[in-house]
């Protein structure tokens, strides 16, 4: 819409994941490196993680746009899986047919595949975006395929990439197996305001942009205090401010239309959104109250049922209690009536009296 106005070729802050805007900040440099190490090197496992809108898809897609044909990848964007559907999803991108198959059938046709391709000499690799999404379950048929080994090295290379919850989850005790094959592990901040400014003015130029001055130097820190330091926010606010200049016939970019771009969308300061989603993300005391009845409910109700429990075991203790006062019972009877048949038979007391 504003390309001609501008005198842009292309839009400078979509959405969508394109390499050629990738701009390779310090953060992306190291998680790409790490990327690229996992894939040549043989070294199995990798996870990486980042904020929404970071650029991680975008990053992934950058790898992917370098292997060459000595690479067998598997690239798993969808995640909401249980692990039978994981499996086949990794089958069908390897460009296998496993519907109508069973787990073992399924185990059994990947596993012989990745030993093909070994021998073979191939890179196989396995790319999961979105992993913080990934089941227990699913998480654990992972570390069992990429546990598959020669003497010398990995077979199977594994790159997770997720939020940063996916770091709680590899942290968890249950976890312990999985975590102890992770290699690197690599978490990309947000970017810093100087990187904003180069970020801006590098997809600028990737767009054909002839004038530097687009965007004043003084709406950068303007920039930087609505979107901080996040990829996406960036792009949506630059475009909206593009938007604006241009519906204003405007020849560039100030920090008064930012500040009307921030307006028009509603948004908050970044600290301000940052501070939301901690306070949605951390239970309330109001919220904590129930939880803390039910956890004390929970203990009451365990106590009763191992006092049940031990309740349960004086049946049969009283009904042998019972049955030994019943023989006691009839063994003083009989003794009572063998005495009382016997005439020779005198009580103590009168053989006393009578030996005095």
């Amino acid at each position: 819409m504003y390309f001609k106005h501008f005198g842009l070729k292309a839009q400078p802050f979509q959405l969508t994941p394109d390499i050629g805007f990738l701009f390779m900040s310090e953060a992306h440099t190291r998680a790409k490196a790490y990327m690229d190490y996992t894939v040549w090197n043989r070294e199995g496992f990798v996870v990486i993680t980042g904020e929404i809108g970071c650029g991680k898809t975008t990053l992934i897609q950058k790898v992917l746009s370098e292997l060459d044909e000595n690479v067998v990848v598997a690239k798993i964007f969808q995640t909401q899986l249980d692990e039978v559907e994981f499996l086949q999803a990794m089958l069908v991108d390897f460009g296998l047919n496993p519907f109508n198959a069973k787990k073992v059938e399924l185990l059994d046709m990947l596993n012989t595949f990745l030993l093909e391709q070994f021998v073979q000499g191939k890179q196989i690799v396995l790319i999961v975006d979105d992993a913080h999404n990934l089941s227990t379950k699913v998480l654990e048929e992972i570390r069992m395929l990429a546990g598959l080994e020669t003497r010398k090295e990995k077979i199977l290379h594994v790159i997770l990439v997720g939020q940063p919850q996916l770091n709680e989850i590899l942290d968890h005790p249950d976890m312990e197996q999985l975590i102890q094959r992770v290699k690197l592990r690599y978490d990309i901040p947000p970017m810093s305001e100087q990187e904003l400014s180069q970020y801006i003015l590098f997809r600028l130029s990737t767009a054909g942009a002839a004038d530097r001055m687009l965007f004043l130097p003084q709406t950068f820190p303007i920039i930087y205090k609505y979107a901080g330091g996040t990829p996406r926010l960036i792009n949506t606010l630059c475009d909206s401010a593009l938007t604006c200049a241009y519906a204003d016939n405007l020849p560039r970019v100030t920090a008064k239309v930012v500040e009307a771009a921030a307006s028009e969308l509603q948004w908050p300061s970044y600290s301000e959104r940052v501070d939301k989603r901690r306070q949605k993300m951390a239970p309330s005391s109001v919220d904590s109250r129930p939880q803390d009845v039910l956890s004390e409910q929970s203990r009451s109700l365990a106590t009763i049922a191992e006092q049940v429990g031990k309740l349960e075991d004086l049946p049969p203790l009283l009904a042998s209690i019972r049955a030994s006062l019943a023989a006691i019972e009839t063994l003083l009877r009989d003794l009572v009536q063998s005495r009382a048949g016997d005439p020779n038979s005198e009580a103590p007391s009168s053989r006393r009296k009578s030996t005095g």
